[in-house]
């Protein structure tokens, strides 16, 4: 069933240090303040609840096209038999329907007052693009129905064409800044959710995840790492500066400085994330946010003063292994 998907949540914890990431680069950029960087930073995490809705919200506004095309074409002034007898294969999707009833779904839609009718426009030019797709015409043509098929469908219009569909991202990041960054993860994780969906969910399962996977946890930790960052500054950034003597810390990419500040604010203050984790965590984060080379200057500059920092016992970490 879905509901044992959902539960796990959407939020890594490696998605978790990417929100303290641009808190503290918005933070440096702004008036500095750690009371509204950590107010703005918690509300793009429960922003993402809204996309994750405004995604799936889309699945259904394609099917509404679909069943207006329907009634229009019936009352053309000389409709065709197809008109007249149109293939409701679409549009009665068993899984299209489930999601179309959910309580959940519908609650949190109303309650957020999460709407496409602003591009509707564009979500007809989204349609149209599927309609006359080869994965659609295959799957009208195919006259058996069943659950499997209908979902493994949703997921592959979903996947080809809703969730790449560049117009309407400009509907959304005009909400806000964060969900472009955002959008990959909320799509993968409905992506998953549709394919973990079972033939005996019903309108009262859970189908929207929660944002954090250990929210006892989690939420410290993020509130932790950015405090600490920047109550730490001065004195992480004579650490950086020190291995970084033939570099000026203004001409090094704002974001690996901040991707450095973190890591070891986690290597001296987190006592029981592993050292291997924490390094591993952010040169993978600057492949992703960062210069084509970003990850490789970090690696380098991180396992020097993870080295001088090991020495003089300021790393100490609680659990076997976590060296």
């Amino acid at each position: 069933m879905i509901e044992e998907e959902v539960k796990k949540g959407i939020l890594s914890r490696r998605y978790l240090r990417v929100k303290v990431l641009q808190a503290l680069y918005a933070y440096q950029s702004s008036n500095r303040d750690l009371a509204t960087a950590e107010k703005n930073m918690f509300k793009s995490v429960e922003d993402i609840a809204d996309l994750y809705l405004y995604m799936l919200l889309l699945v259904c506004d394609v099917a509404d096209m679909a069943r207006k095309e329907i009634e229009r074409n019936k009352e053309k002034k000389l409709p065709t038999k197809e008109d007249l007898d149109p293939n409701f294969k679409f549009v009665e999707n068993t899984y299209l329907l489930f999601l179309e009833n959910n309580k959940q779904f519908k609650r949190d839609i109303e309650r957020k007052k999460v709407s496409w009718a602003m591009e509707s426009d564009n979500v007809k030019k989204l349609w149209k693009q599927i309609k006359e797709s080869n994965e659609y015409v295959k799957y009208m043509a195919n006259p058996k129905r069943t659950f499997a098929e209908d979902k493994n469908f949703i997921a592959t219009i979903f996947r080809n064409y809703i969730a790449v569909f560049e117009v309407l991202h400009e509907f959304l990041e005009d909400r806000s800044i964060y969900w472009h960054n955002d959008l990959s993860v909320v799509c993968q994780q409905i992506l998953k959710n549709i394919q973990q969906s079972a033939e005996n969910d019903n309108e009262h399962t859970q189908i929207i995840p929660p944002l954090y996977k250990e929210p006892e946890s989690d939420i410290p930790f993020i509130k932790d790492l950015l405090a600490k960052v920047v109550l730490r500054e001065d004195e992480l950034s004579a650490l950086i500066d020190e291995y970084t003597a033939n570099w000026e810390l203004d001409r090094i990419a704002k974001l690996d400085v901040i991707l450095m500040k973190m890591a070891l604010c986690e290597l001296m203050f987190f006592s029981s994330i592993p050292v291997k984790v924490t390094l591993n965590e952010y040169i993978d984060i600057a492949k992703d946010f960062s210069t084509p080379n970003s990850h490789v200057f970090i690696n380098g500059v991180l396992d020097k003063i993870s080295d001088k920092l090991k020495k003089e016992n300021k790393i100490v970490k609680i659990g076997r292994g976590l060296l």
